[in-house]
């Protein structure tokens, strides 16, 4: 579902006069970084595309979502409690280092946000830090010599990472990272020991992440409604709801809030008992690079598939949210189901292309 832009030049209601005069504010800069992000989501939430917006106050789209994200980690992190230093100064600026936390809970963003005042994290560094502190995230219980501190969690990342190098620089480096972030005596102890114990723990590779690309306009299914057997009445034709196609995927909304998808048969979507199928960013895919494309995909999880294995990703429960991972070993955390297939969306460069009869005829 695609976003409309809103006919700004004949506000008639009060609804449209205080977009006018949020765009106003906007246009002239004015109020902080926190105030342009809550004034842009009302916007947007009011029926304003990013390209209207864009066209109205010079905020390019991508800015955009950065401070509305940004936005909502500051105010999240000030509901669960941030020192007035710390709100201070993110209310000026850093809001790019405020949007890496935005896959953090309430509760680790904030503790983020205020690691990220003590030690001068730039943008760069943000980024590993929340995925630290993710990943930390889904112990049950802390490792033995650290504490549930984003400190810790950072420093336990570094401690990992540098008992898997035997190459002294690298190992050094890690360790020294540990060392700066590290929050409890206990954690520094742990990683001051590898200063003098320079035994490797390989690294056990992951498995590759099920990843299919839909490549052609044909894999594309389409959900289409049945009005019944003949003979059938007007009425009954006109009692067929509209079919709502969303997004890349072509999911539909029937009744209610029910969505559904359409796949193609694959030999693993037709092997599942139970599948089902959540929508989400790629970068909450486990495994990612700083780099990894971030796009919309579908993963789709077998619900009976609960039983561990180390060559398999997995939905688990973490802490009351879903979350994909994969274990070495068999988890502290509660299996939902077996991740099979990992689907991307086709890649389309002109999207009327294929509605052309001649082209489908040919």
């Amino acid at each position: 579902m695609s976003d409309q832009p809103r006919d700004t030049q004949n506000p008639g209601n009060s609804n449209d006069n205080a977009a006018t005069e949020l765009l106003r504010k906007l246009r002239q800069k004015q109020g902080n970084w926190v105030e342009w992000g809550i004034a842009i989501a009302q916007l947007q939430k009011s029926g304003y595309s990013p390209q209207t917006i864009f066209e109205e106050t010079g905020f390019e789209p991508v800015q955009q979502n950065q401070v509305v994200v940004a936005s909502q980690v500051f105010s999240s992190a000030e509901k669960v409690g941030i020192s007035e230093e710390v709100r201070s100064h993110f209310s000026k600026r850093a809001s790019d280092v405020l949007y890496e936390f935005r896959l953090l809970t309430q509760e680790e963003r904030a503790s983020a946000t205020e690691l990220a005042f003590a030690q001068k994290i730039d943008c760069d560094e943000a980024k590993e830090i929340a995925r630290a502190i993710k990943d930390f995230s889904r112990f049950r219980n802390p490792p033995e010599g650290f504490t549930k501190h984003a400190g810790d969690a950072v420093a336990y990342q570094a401690w990992k990472y540098a008992r898997q190098y035997s190459d002294l620089q690298e190992r050094s480096r890690l360790i020294a990272k540990g060392l700066r972030f590290a929050h409890s005596p206990e954690a520094r102890k742990q990683i001051e020991q590898l200063l003098t114990d320079f035994t490797v723990t390989p690294k056990k590779p992951a498995p590759i992440l099920p990843l299919y690309r839909l490549e052609s306009a044909s894999e594309l299914a389409r959900i289409l409604p049945i009005v019944g057997e003949m003979p059938l009445k007007p009425e009954d034709i006109k009692a067929v709801p509209i079919v709502e196609e969303i997004g890349a995927f072509r999911m539909v909304r029937i009744v209610g809030e029910q969505a559904w998808v359409p796949l193609p048969g694959w030999q693993v979507v037709l092997a599942a008992e139970d599948p089902v199928v959540i929508l989400c960013n790629s970068e909450r895919l486990p495994n990612q690079t700083v780099n990894s494309p971030v796009e919309d995909v579908l993963v789709v999880c077998d619900r009976s598939q609960r039983e561990w294995n180390d060559s398999s990703y997995f939905v688990v429960d973490n802490n009351g949210e879903i979350d994909f991972q994969w274990f070495e070993s068999s988890p502290e955390l509660t299996i939902l189901g077996k991740i099979v297939v990992i689907v991307r969306p086709k890649k389309v460069l002109d999207e009327d292309f294929n509605k052309d009869s001649w082209q489908i005829d040919e």
